[in-house]
This record gives structure tokens, sequence and C-alpha cells, in this order.
């Protein structure tokens, strides 16, 4: 027998075995867990790029157009329309035309329309508006409202330029035809085109509205509904 075998014989009578060689880790397993986390990861990215991505294609508006043309006077109904889906590059375009799930009842052409067109606010107006004469006003940004759009029924007063004077009232509820966007650069320079539309009965007014005017500042107070 060998020194080696007396070693290992004298330790199996001592009750003790031999001294086991070291563990051995398992890297090439740990290497293999973080390429599952890697791959986890880069499926949930990809999800959540799908997502927007599905969310964002639907980004349109259903908005009415004529399917033939729509001459003025004639009443706004559904048979004569159809519903478009749109992408518009702001909120504010989007607003200019007639959401396809607006109420009609009561509207009338206010202008031709030509076949396919987009309905635009200012050409669905209510009946009562049909014959009214259309007025423009450059009203300073800090006289009306902000968000003034068309259909608001506004009171017009004027504000004399001079100290002392105090404003009078032209007209009272007028409709809003059109409101364009800002002009001018700040403050009390920018000013917006607002065009109303005024009754026969607010015709008479005219002349001494545009008197005062000329030496004052319009100025547009909205009413509530």
């Amino acid at each position: 027998m060998t020194g080696g075998d007396d070693v290992a014989e004298t330790a199996v009578r001592s009750g003790f075995g031999a001294p086991s060689a070291p563990a051995q880790r398992n890297r090439k397993a740990r290497w293999k867990d973080g390429r599952l986390v890697l791959g986890v990861l880069l499926v949930a990215v990809t999800a959540l790029a799908g997502a927007k991505l599905l969310s964002s294609a639907d980004d349109t508006t259903t908005i009415w157009a004529a399917k033939h043309e729509l001459k003025t006077g004639m009443p706004l109904t559904a048979d004569d329309l159809t519903t478009v889906r749109v992408r518009f590059t702001s909120g504010k375009d989007a607003e200019r035309y007639v959401a396809a799930d607006a109420d009609l009842k009561g509207l009338v052409v206010g202008r031709s329309i030509g076949p396919g067109e987009f309905v635009p606010k200012d050409a669905a107006v209510p009946k009562a508006d049909q014959g009214r004469t259309e007025l423009p006003l450059s009203v300073a940004t800090g006289r009306l409202p902000s968000d003034t759009a068309i259909g608001d029924v506004v009171d017009v007063w004027v504000v004399p330029k001079s100290e002392g004077q105090s404003a009078k009232p032209l007209w009272s509820s007028v409709r809003v035809l059109q409101v364009d966007s800002v002009k001018g650069v700040s403050g009390s320079s920018a000013r917006r085109q607002v065009l109303i539309g005024l009754a026969s009965n607010d015709l008479t007014r005219i002349p001494s509205a545009l008197t005062a005017l000329s030496t004052g500042e319009p100025t547009l107070v909205r009413k509530a509904g």
C-alpha cells in the first residue's frame, strides 16, 4: 500500500473524509441570466413604443364635408353631408370646421360650399342670422375674451380714448361670425379682427357707432350661454 493509500485509510478510520475540492461557481449560468433580463427589457421597450405609435396613428378629428354643392340659405342637414377624418396640425385649425357630432338643428348655409369642401363654422349659421349685415371690428387683445370664438354672442361697447369720458354701448347680443389670429407685436399693439353680424334693426346705429369708434376702442363683452 502506498503512502497516499495509507493517508486515505487513516482518514476513514478516524471518521473524517478527505478534503474536498473547492466548489466551482456556474459563471456561465449567471451570464445567461443577464441575457434574459436584457431580452425582457427590450421586449418591454418595444411594446411601449408600439402602443404609443398606435395611439398617435388615430390622432384625427371627424368633421362634416359637403356631398355636393350647398347654396346659400339651404338648411344644413346630415343628408347633404358626409363625415371625414382629418389630422390637423393644430387644435385651432380643427376648430374652424363643424365637428361631426355638432348639432345641426336650425343651421343654414351662410355662404356657398363646394362639393367635398369641409364645412367651416362661419358658413354654418343660425337661420336667424342669415339676413344679418357683416361689420368688421379691429379689437385690441385686452378688450375681448382671449378665447372668443365663432358663434359667441357679445355686447359691443366703445371706450373713448380721452380720459374722463364714459364707455357707451353700441350693440347688444350680436353674434361673432369670424375671428382671426392675434396681430401686432405685444401688449396694446396686438389686435384681432372680429366680424360681427348685425340685424336689420341694428343698421340705423352704424353711422353714430362708426363716429364713436373713430375716437375710441371697441370692447366686446361675451354673454353666457
